[in-house]
């Protein structure tokens, strides 16, 4: 399954947010161990240095540990190219979010088969599966135990 973990999940395993950590580790460890093909767009990895450094501001060397968390990302999931084409075609998506509609126009360009985010809302009346992170989870299990 090609699945598009959305910016708000990775932040949560990464910074360990709270109520949400346990279910973005969940995802990342399914990553990990191959149960499913994780995705990331080229937009999404910017936006989450930018978020590491926040992370580490005032500490010495943000940036050596920004990259860290960029090379660790990478060596995880699959990276999407995000084209000027994606971020055209998300004009055409009404969904309060720029943001998300590029990532949209990403996936469907992709070939992915369902996005994971804990903002549905964002992903409403697209020809793609959208799913929260608990919803998720729940289908991983399922799988895993050839349900």
């Amino acid at each position: 399954m090609r699945v598009l973990v959305d910016t708000n999940v990775d932040v949560d395993a990464l910074q360990r947010r709270e109520p949400w950590f346990q279910d973005g580790a969940f995802i990342f460890r399914a990553v990990a161990n191959k149960q499913i093909d994780g995705f990331l767009t080229a937009k999404q990895i910017a936006d989450l240095h930018f978020f590491s450094k926040k992370q580490f501001k005032g500490e010495e060397n943000v940036d050596v540990k920004a990259r860290q968390i960029i090379r660790k990302l990478l060596s995880l999931f699959n990276l999407i190219d995000t084209l000027g084409l994606d971020c055209q075609n998300a004009l055409e998506i009404e969904n309060g979010d720029y943001e998300d509609a590029i990532l949209v126009k990403s996936a469907i360009r992709s070939g992915i088969d369902c996005i994971v985010t804990r903002n549905a809302d964002h992903f409403k009346d697209i020809p793609l599966q959208v799913y929260s992170p608990k919803q998720f989870i729940s289908i991983i299990t399922r799988l895993d135990q050839g349900i």
